[in-house]
């Protein structure tokens, strides 16, 4: 989500110097658990070692420049990209 958020962030700053603009950029994620942990602003000692983008796409969510919305993993079509078809 953190590599995700930074892009999003990057394309929101050139479409901006472009003259458009947007409101808040959807961040779709198969893993609730992410999602759940972004939101949460206590860190736990089982996700200390994520700190650093925890707090990165925390800042983004509490902003309003990304929105984390959950989608199933069959409906998630970055996966043919990164995963083998069957």
């Amino acid at each position: 989500m953190a590599n995700a958020t930074s892009e999003t962030i990057w394309l929101r700053n050139l479409l901006t110097f472009l003259g458009v603009s947007i409101s808040s950029a959807k961040l779709y994620c198969d893993n609730q658990a992410a999602i759940h942990i972004s939101n949460n602003p206590i860190l736990y000692e089982r996700t200390k070692h994520i700190k650093v983008d925890c707090h990165f796409v925390r800042e983004r969510i509490v902003s309003g420049e990304v929105t984390p919305h959950y989608t199933r993993t069959t409906e998630q079509l970055a996966d043919i990209f990164t995963k083998a078809l069957g």
